[in-house]
């Protein structure tokens, strides 16, 4: 029995074999006709774990010609960089030499930068891989000299052949002659959540820990629940909280209470409660300014309660603010006033609004019916500005009839 790890054991030789990535890899795949055409350029991948990148690397190599060297950047030194530099003037790289760096957002801005040099006279072929948004985490000058590519989350559906073929190589490696239902192979994909290798590591250990058959239930024994790739400093970890302001930006409460479980599974309880907080301001805003109390007090109680029992109110927080009315006028009209900010308007506090010139000529709106008497607040070089419009909801628009009516503005 091979102590390789499986996914190594079973790794695909050609692009007809690669798991899922039909945008990349498949009969009009972009990657697959950049190779065919015979032209390599420097390339990013970037995606989740266990999605194909270094498998695909392999495969460029062969199918290229061209020598691969591997480095991981979380432990490569610049000295590991020249090192491979310097096969190119052996006969190791007459070829030519392909580098694949994984991880590549591990390197510093100076370890990138002296990727540069090789790159543009050809000494190397660089293939970065990336589980982070490269434009983000990767040097600007590198993306501007690469071909990017988004390798995706490996469906269900494409998983399960390859537990298929990789089950009959451990039958093939041992005296057993083991078997799994279909549901077990659909449940050890599912738990893999998109990463095949990990799938891949649940079945070798079902393998050997299960006396019999491979089941369902007996899977269930040892493998631990999974959330999938949620990452909490990582690029996911954005991506799911765009997910929650998103979906309650566009009133889908389905959707929006799908990615705050999926945050608050992750153990993301943070990140949950800063993102409601601000999307009860800006989203909801005016149109139901209680809101943002409301979820503060959810959120006082998440924090009072921790996990598990604090998903309860931040679910009714998620859903209240999904299914609220929505506004975003106080948040445009901060953003318009701060864009004059900018640009040096406003410098100046009429001098009638001002303490060192003993309030002159200031009226005082109490003094007035109904409140309000007409002055000029702002500046003078920004007087008339409108920054801030009513929202079309009952709230903001009963304010305005309101204001209308006090200022002598009705129709």
């Amino acid at each position: 029995m091979s102590n390789r790890p499986l996914a190594d054991r079973i790794r695909p030789q050609n692009f007809d074999d690669m798991v899922g990535q039909q945008h990349l890899f498949g009969e009009r795949g972009a990657i697959r006709r950049i190779v065919g055409s015979g032209y390599l350029p420097n390339m990013i991948f970037w995606g989740p774990p266990g999605t194909g990148k270094t498998t695909a690397a392999n495969i460029i190599a062969a199918q290229s010609g061209m020598t691969l060297r591997c480095l991981n950047a979380t432990s490569a030194s610049l000295a590991d960089v020249r090192e491979v530099i310097a096969e190119t003037d052996s006969v190791f790289g007459s070829e030519g030499i392909l580098l694949y760096l994984d991880e590549i957002q591990y390197f510093n801005k100076k370890q990138q930068q002296s990727l540069l040099e090789y790159m543009e006279n050809g000494r190397i072929t660089l293939i970065a891989s990336t589980t982070e948004n490269p434009y983000l985490y990767v040097y600007n000058a590198i993306i501007s000299r690469s071909a990017t590519f988004e390798f995706r989350s490996v469906t269900t559906a494409d998983i399960i052949p390859a537990i298929r073929r990789a089950l009959d190589i451990l039958n093939s490696e041992s005296d057993c002659k083991k078997s799994a239902d279909d549901d077990a192979l659909e449940y050890i994909a599912e738990i893999g959540a998109g990463d095949v290798r990990r799938s891949l590591n649940y079945l070798e250990n079902a393998y050997h820990i299960c006396e019999g058959d491979i089941t369902v239930e007996n899977i269930k024994t040892f493998a631990p629940k999974t959330v999938g790739n949620f990452d909490k400093s990582g690029t996911v970890h954005y991506d799911v909280l765009s997910g929650i302001q998103k979906s309650i930006r566009g009133s889908d409460p389905d959707a929006t209470i799908f990615y705050v479980a999926k945050a608050l599974e992750g153990g993301d309880l943070i990140g949950v409660c800063r993102r409601l907080q601000v999307i009860a301001s800006e989203d909801i805003g005016l149109a139901y300014p209680q809101a943002a109390a409301i979820v503060r007090a959810c959120v006082q109680s998440a924090f009072d309660l921790g996990m598990p029992e604090a998903r309860i109110p931040l679910a009714n927080a998620a859903l209240l603010l999904a299914t609220a009315p929505k506004s975003n006028s106080a948040y445009a009209a901060y953003g318009a006033a701060a864009a004059d900010i900018e640009k040096g308007k406003g410098q100046n506090v009429p001098s009638h609004m001002r303490p060192s010139n003993r309030y002159d000529n200031y009226k005082y709106p109490h003094d007035y019916p109904g409140h309000y008497v007409k002055q000029q607040y702002l500046p003078d070089d920004l007087k008339g500005s409108k920054y801030y419009s009513y929202g079309d909801n009952k709230t903001e628009q009963a304010a305005k009839k309101y204001w209308e009516l006090i200022k002598g503005e009705s129709l």
